[in-house]
């Protein structure tokens, strides 16, 4: 059995909306399609299928948004996190890699969307996402970036350092890359009004029920929990990086990567005024990635990944995020602490970007998101909506593969991948003269 971290202690557990009264399943219950996991990409599931006349049945093992999408870190940046659109288009054809960047590229929109039309209360902000360049030489690389996402109609561009310090508030950027459709939110507070918002829509959701067993008989699917048994003709696994049990060797599909996040003590408004100014995702440029953002309360929440002694060693790792904090915003006063620290769960693969996995007649898994999950999940559920429609394969945004494990080399790659980048980061900047940020 999987054992994943604490849920209670995050910052989101303590500040998010309370969810709606749910309960287990209990009995047998009979509909179209029963959806396994009560995360982004189940529940926009079950919303895109209520709203094209099906009935759905959704199981949680535990509450929706138990997993990753309660506890990461609130960003929504409707990007790929590794490809480069055109290595998308190489990967997966011309006109399928098309569809799935629009579907992407549309995430923090359907997020959007959904939080207005449910009346969400998640802290939802969209003013933007902001990726800098903390040496001359990497301006180009986020031009580039930002010359590709405003080739599929997004509103995206490169700042000078002028601009940059204009909106971020610091002086370390040499400019940056904006995208005014990132946002970012509560992700507990908007997994907590999906879950209302598939109750609005007319599905049935049922919490404490965790699926033990999912098997053929007949031309249906017998889900089965440890009170009940959902009869559908269709099933969706959605479990993501907490799978646990279920499917035999879902779990396999990806290894688990751990991401850590904190949250601030709140900052004094004066300081806020300084401090990130335009309330956006800021994101340092870095390949080992520190990414952060406001709360309602004036606290910033960061994430990085653990690697060597960060995340192992708890008082060096928020030193750490303190002294990354403050070299870039020395305003952030000294007596700042970190009230919130946490850690969660990623499902990653290779090729960081969801894969769908044929189970048998009418089945299907989706795993991988790979750390991208407020847009991704959100704009999975039109995917896996029409899958369940019956789109023919060739017709979906993605490919749909037969079961397989990940490759053993995924235990230690992603490791070795933050390694390397730390290494590309260092050489940038002896190369161009820069100071490297503390403990690079």
């Amino acid at each position: 059995m999987p054992s994943f971290s604490p849920f209670d202690t995050t910052l989101w557990h303590a500040t998010a909306m309370p969810a709606p009264a749910t309960g287990p399943l209990e009995g047998r219950v009979k509909t179209d399609i029963c959806i396994v996991g009560g995360g982004y990409t189940g529940m926009s599931s079950a919303i895109e299928l209520r709203k094209r006349g099906h009935d759905v049945v959704l199981l949680e093992a535990q509450e929706a948004g138990f997993g990753g999408s309660g506890r990461n870190a609130g960003h929504c940046t409707p990007t790929f996190s590794y490809f480069s659109l055109d290595e998308l288009r190489k990967l997966l054809g011309l006109e399928r890699a098309n569809r799935l960047i629009a579907r992407q590229t549309a995430g923090a929109d359907i997020a959007a969307r959904y939080i207005q039309d449910y009346q969400i209360s998640c802290e939802w902000k969209q003013n933007g996402y902001f990726q800098g360049a903390l040496t001359p030489s990497r301006v180009e690389r986020v031009r580039k970036k930002a010359d590709a996402y405003a080739s599929v109609g997004l509103d995206s561009g490169i700042v000078d350092a002028e601009e940059a310090r204009r909106l971020t508030g610091s002086s370390r950027f040499y400019g940056g890359w904006l995208l005014k459709q990132g946002g970012h939110l509560n992700p507990l507070g908007y997994a907590r009004g999906l879950a209302r918002a598939v109750l609005q829509e007319g599905a049935e959701l049922y919490t404490s029920s965790k699926v033990s067993k999912v098997e053929r008989q007949g031309q249906r699917w017998h889900v089965r929990t440890d009170q009940g048994v959902v009869d559908a003709e269709k099933v969706i696994m959605a479990t993501g990086a907490y799978t646990d049990g279920g499917w035999q060797g879902l779990d396999k599909t990806f290894r688990i990567k751990k991401v850590i996040l904190a949250a601030t003590s709140p900052l004094p408004e004066g300081v806020r005024a300084r401090v990130i100014p335009f309330d956006g995702t800021m994101h340092d440029g870095r390949g080992d990635i520190f990414v952060y953002k406001y709360n309602r309360e004036g606290r910033i929440v960061a994430s990085m990944f653990p690697v060597g002694r960060r995340g192992r060693d708890l008082d060096f790792t928020r030193e750490m995020l303190m002294d990354r904090l403050r070299w870039l915003h020395p305003e952030v006063p000294e007596t700042t602490r970190w009230d919130y620290y946490w850690t969660g769960e990623l499902d990653m693969q290779r090729n960081t970007i969801p894969r769908l996995y044929a189970l048998g007649p009418g089945a299907l898994a989706c795993t991988g998101l790979s750390g991208r999950g407020v847009p991704t999940g959100t704009m999975l559920g039109g995917i896996l909506a029409d899958w369940a429609e019956g789109t023919p394969e060739p017709e979906l945004a993605l490919p749909v593969e037969r079961l397989k494990s990940a490759p053993p080399y995924m235990s230690f790659a992603p490791g070795m991948v933050l390694r390397w980048y730390n290494l590309q980061d260092r050489i940038a900047a002896m190369r161009d003269g820069v100071e490297l940020p503390p403990h690079a």
